[in-house]
């Protein structure tokens, strides 16, 4: 069988991938990018989109439900499961549509079809037989769902974010394992469109959050809408048409539902590589060790870009990643750390979470942290969405903004920019600097930026105090 050539070789069409093969093309590589079935990125087919078209329709039926706290007065609102359903489909195909239109602008030849593993370092083998050779490969194949062996007895009534947007219906009643942001997502959609919900996890925190008040602050919330259960085991087994759920640990309880989801984690898609033979380094889970800085596995000329990694499992850090992973393909072995923003993930839960940058609690040395409640905000009073809480994280000399967890109302839009705050240097004392509009969500945040002025010894500009207060 023939054998191709090629610079850069990437293994994977998704965001990461197309990134690196972009990045390295802009470099002047000659590229491939092979992909089994070329299917649509995860975002779009099993990911951000169909959650976020489920998550409108959750929003529309709890803001009906909301109405009559302002004095309008509606009926409860009738869910059309099939017709969620079909519009969320729809959509999404709209969205496939246009991503399929960027594999297809590919310059001609660069699109391979097909399942790769390595044969050596330089040198993939595909499965059609054919060879590729390559100055340097990128490992881009993204994650999967994985279904834990004690669910294996109902495994017919399991479903996966790659199987729950393609039911024609909304599950009667729903068990979700794992408060992650995608299983806190999807339990919050799913019971505000009217299925029974009940939402566990062995940790013993959601969403992955280090900051326990507001930790805290977010379950007393999400628990008003469905029971949230954390720190237990499970255990699965049929009873009749239905799953009848144990859980043991901090709680102990039975109960039985018509399905269980899955959101415990995507693993790396590494199976099927054949690693071995690129001679690469394994961690313990059987990922390529590999420097965060330029994303090269060892010495060798192999990168690795996006969830295949394992790291930052999010799409902008994918599509960063991609680019550094790219480029330093192309210019392998001048390698060179690439530019990262800060650390920024999103949890689209009402009210929204987000955690930017460091994490610390009030034992960590040398940081001093400002918290703000929304509890009793203006602006969220007003709107009847007063409930969250902010943490802000600086240093103690000059009270430069390290982090932050966020939890309230428009957080998805505020965390930006404190997102770009952090990255730039910012100080608490620097952003009360700057106009804030009366009465908005923005404002809450002042309290939590005072505090660190407060506490980290900085004095707080005398426009901010004369300005309107949050309330």
């Amino acid at each position: 069988m023939a054998e191709l050539n090629c610079d850069v070789a990437v293994i994977g069409a998704g965001t990461a991938g197309r990134a690196a093969e972009r990045s390295a093309r802009r470099h002047g590589a000659r590229t491939l990018l092979i992909d089994d079935g070329f299917a649509g990125t995860t975002c779009v087919r099993i990911g951000c989109m169909p959650s976020k078209l489920l998550i409108a329709a959750a929003e529309a039926a709890h803001a009906v439900r909301q109405a009559p706290i302002f004095g309008v007065e509606t009926v409860p609102p009738r869910i059309d499961g099939r017709a969620v359903m079909a519009r969320l489909r729809r959509e999404r195909a709209a969205f496939l549509a246009s991503d399929r239109e960027s594999i297809e602008s590919l310059p001609a030849g660069v699109a391979l079809r097909g399942r790769a593993r390595f044969a050596g370092p330089n040198r993939l083998a595909l499965d059609d037989g054919r060879t590729v050779a390559a100055k340097a490969i990128v490992i881009a194949t993204g994650s999967h769902s994985a279904v834990p062996e004690n669910f294996a007895s109902v495994a017919d009534r399991v479903l996966t974010t790659e199987t729950i947007f393609e039911r024609g219906d909304l599950p009667g009643s729903l068990a979700v394992v794992g408060a992650g942001p995608i299983g806190l997502e999807l339990a919050q959609a799913f019971a505000r469109l009217g299925t029974d919900v009940m939402l566990f996890d062995k940790s013993g925190a959601i969403a992955g959050l280090k900051d326990r008040i507001v930790e805290a602050d977010l379950r007393r919330i999400l628990a008003r809408e469905f029971p949230i259960v954390t720190g237990v085991d499970l255990t699965a087994e049929r009873h009749g048409e239905a799953v009848r759920i144990a859980w043991h640990g901090e709680a102990t309880g039975t109960r039985d539902f018509d399905h269980v989801l899955v959101a415990a984690g995507r693993p790396p898609n590494l199976a099927g590589l054949d690693l071995s033979a690129a001679g690469l380094k394994l961690d313990k889970h059987g990922v390529p060790v590999f420097d965060e800085a330029t994303l090269q596995c060892g010495a060798a000329p192999i990168f690795i870009a996006g969830d295949a990694n394992a790291d930052r499992a999010v799409l902008h850090e994918a599509s960063d990643e991609g680019t550094i992973a790219g480029r330093n393909a192309a210019n392998f072995p001048r390698v060179r750390p690439g530019e990262r923003g800060v650390p920024f993930q999103l949890t689209f839960t009402d009210p929204n979470v987000a955690v930017l940058g460091e994490v610390a609690t009030e034992e960590t040395p040398d940081v001093v942290i400002g918290t703000a409640s929304y509890a009793d905000q203006g602006r969220a009073k007003v709107m009847a969405r007063n409930a969250g809480t902010v943490r802000f994280y600086a240093a103690r000399q000059g009270g430069r903004l390290l982090g932050a967890t966020m939890a309230g109302p428009g957080v998805e839009h505020m965390a930006h920019l404190v997102a770009w705050a952090i990255g730039d240097g910012r100080t608490a004392a620097e952003l009360l600097d700057r106009p804030f509009y009366h009465p908005t969500f923005e404002e809450g945040l002042k309290s939590a930026l005072r505090a660190i002025c407060a506490t980290s010894r900085t004095t707080v500009p005398s426009r901010d105090e004369a300005r309107p207060s949050a309330a």
